[in-house]
């Protein structure tokens, strides 16, 4: 123990400090993990031995990320999406194994090693590429959906070719009864399991959950996890099969989330230490005297996958600008390939010659993979001349339908917050755009006559087919913080001088949306803590007045714009007539304004019956109306009163006379 803690502690102070820096370039931990083991390992510093404990320490790794994907197996999902799993995906697999297996023997390696080797190269990363398409909002793209449908057959794939690699390392006659042999015994082991073993499992995880210990259920998902991976390691299969199991059985109870929230940091944790070992495997001098080779491997490995998935997707009827985008993402490695490689070289399948080229391509591909994906529009747009065409036939029929409309909201985003909000706008007679990216939802709803188009809302050029320099407001609607931020950076850069209303999820994303320049921001938990606080009150007997005037007194310290508009707009009383009723107006002041450099005690707004509501600044989330408040170039004066009153309010501020 005296011996292993040392080098236990140097590998956490390592792994910390180094994926710290990589987490803060925006870069995948992945790779900070890769670079300690590379550092430290026997071909660099020395410190950390490559050891059979190390590797089958670091096995427990690929244990739990198998388990993670067990349960997010379903088969609702693979049906749902048959035509990409089982057609592209299914197409990709196996043309880039049965390519890279030809290229190995003509490059004199054994055509067994190629197969290992075309397992290898063709997996893409799930991990980096799910994050990447949440984070630009691309998931329910043409070439998100393929993206998705291809990894997720990728991670099925990698269960049989674990448990057929050390088969293929089995002298020749042996291997046809080897293979024979683990088919034989997955087929039996799959089948109690899945069939006996699914119902006893409910019942038992039932039992113990009914224990309400955390501790409790935490050493049942591990005694589960790690039991049924012995099972099957005992019956000379992988551990990794048995922890897929294990995750597919889990996942068919109601307990799947718990699990997965759970298992997540030991996962994460174990998987570090798993690509720490493949680190250690990387032998820089050796890679460097080979540089030519592992250039040649990485070319080849990018555009073998690009051909591939660009060629069927366009088979199965995918546009060509969707075809070169799917190609483009899924053409780098990916961990699951680490996975391959890692088990084909312990039985023996694959020399250190000729692992280390291949290792040190794929981490070189893996480093591409986000640049790619950033520059993926501009080299579809470069190549295909047809994607100018669709993008701009877009374009146009977005402007075609925006040109009749002004002083229209603009929806990003039409989900279901987006569709309550548009019938609200309806009601009220207020015309709207609304941009989403899920093709099949602005399809339904364009049959259903809305006013929905297939747009990225943060692009400058759907924002200003979408009629932006006369819209009166940008609502965000979806809770994405990220996508929110491009859009009102994007919004901002365009038309400084519109209004912008964002949802939030987390009240800590809050103060960043108002920074960026957002009038005014939900945040979603403030809201539903207030409708239950106020259903609770008065079911409690609390008299509905005073649950209103709670209501009204929380909002008001809220949102700003709300300030005084209640005890106004409500107590008014519905028998004035609409252009009596009191409204709220905001007034930018541009350059050239009167108001520039006045205080706000100069300025009599009251003899044109308007008064001030608020004071936006964009570099303040709210300020205090106070006499000697002194207006500024860009401030944002909200103004309440009847329409008559706000108009003359606004030629008041604007030149600092009344009509």
């Amino acid at each position: 123990m005296t011996d292993t803690l040392p080098l236990i502690l140097l590998l956490l102070a390592a792994a910390v400090v180094v994926v710290v820096v990589f987490r803060m370039l925006g870069l995948p931990p992945i790779m900070g993990y890769l670079l300690v083991g590379a550092a430290l390992g026997p071909h660099a510093a020395g410190w950390v031995p490559d050891t059979e404990q190390t590797r089958h320490l670091a096995e427990f790794g690929v244990v739990f990320l198998m388990f993670s994907i067990g349960l997010e197996f379903s088969l609702a999902r693979l049906y749902s999406m048959k035509r990409i799993v089982f057609g592209l995906g299914l197409a990709q697999v196996l043309v880039s194994v049965l390519v890279a297996t030809v290229l190995a023997r003509l490059a004199g390696i054994p055509w067994l090693a190629g197969i290992a080797l075309g397992g290898a190269l063709a997996m893409s990363s799930t991990a980096m590429l799910s994050k990447l398409l949440t984070e630009r909002g691309e998931l329910d793209a043409p070439h998100g959906r393929e993206v998705i449908g291809v990894l997720l057959f990728q991670d099925i794939a990698v269960v049989p070719l674990l448990v057929l690699i050390p088969a293929l390392s089995q002298p020749l006659e042996a291997m046809a009864e080897a293979l024979l042999l683990a088919a034989f015994k997955a087929t039996v082991l799959l089948t109690l399991v899945l069939f006996i073993g699914q119902r006893a499992l409910s019942a038992w995880f039932h039992l113990v959950a009914r224990r309400k210990s955390a501790e409790l259920f935490m050493l049942n998902v591990l005694l589960i996890t790690l039991g049924l991976a012995w099972l099957t390691e005992l019956a000379g299969l992988s551990l990794a099969l048995g922890a897929f199991t294990a995750g597919m059985l889990i996942g068919e109870t109601e307990y799947r989330y718990q699990v997965e929230e759970d298992i997540k940091p030991f996962r994460d944790v174990l998987l570090g230490l798993f690509f720490v070992a493949i680190g250690m495997r990387l032998n820089v001098p050796q890679i460097l005297g080979q540089w030519p080779l592992v250039a040649g491997i990485l070319v080849a490995l990018v555009a073998l996958k690009l051909l591939v998935v660009g060629i069927f997707s366009r088979l199965l009827g995918s546009s060509p600008g969707t075809a070169l985008r799917s190609g483009l993402w899924l053409c780098a490695g990916g961990e699951f390939g680490f996975v391959v490689l890692a088990r084909s070289g312990d039985v023996g399948l694959l020399n250190a010659a000729t692992l280390q080229p291949v290792l040190a391509a794929m981490v070189l591909s893996l480093l591409m993979a986000p640049l790619i994906v950033h520059f993926s529009d501009r080299l579809v747009f470069r190549f295909v001349a047809s994607e100018w065409l669709l993008r701009s036939m877009q374009l146009t029929q977005l402007a075609a339908q925006s040109l009749g409309t002004d002083k229209h909201a603009i929806l990003c985003g039409y989900g279901r917050t987006g569709q309550h909000l548009a019938r609200f706008l309806e009601a009220e007679g207020v015309s709207f755009m609304a941009l989403d990216l899920d093709p099949e939802r602005v399809r339904e709803a364009s049959i259903a006559a809305e006013s929905v188009f297939y747009g990225d809302s943060s692009k400058k050029e759907t924002l200003l087919a979408a009629g932006l320099s006369r819209a009166s407001v940008v609502i965000i609607t979806f809770a994405d913080i990220d996508a929110a931020l491009r859009v009102i950076h994007r919004v901002r850069e365009l038309r400084p001088d519109v209004a912008i209303v964002s949802r939030a999820r987390e009240q800590d994303d809050v103060e960043k949306l108002y920074a960026a320049g957002a009038a005014e921001v939900v945040p979603e938990a403030l809201e539903s803590s207030v409708m239950l606080a106020t259903h609770a009150l008065a079911l409690s007997g609390i008299p509905m007045h005073k649950v209103i005037k709670r209501l009204r007194v929380v909002r008001e310290q809220h949102y700003s714009l709300l300030r005084g508009f209640f005890h106004g707009a409500t107590d008014a009383g519905a028998h004035l007539a609409d252009a009596d009723q009191p409204r709220l107006h905001a007034v930018t002041l541009t350059p050239g304004t009167w108001a520039i450099g006045r205080r706000v005690g100069e300025i009599d707004l009251a003899k044109v019956g308007a008064g001030v509501t608020a004071i936006r600044r964009r570099s303040q989330r709210a300020l205090k109306l106070e006499p000697q408040l002194e207006l500024i170039e860009g401030d944002v004066v909200v103004l309440m009163g009847t329409a008559a009153a706000v108009t003359a309010g606004e030629e008041v501020l604007l030149r600092g006379k009344q009509k």
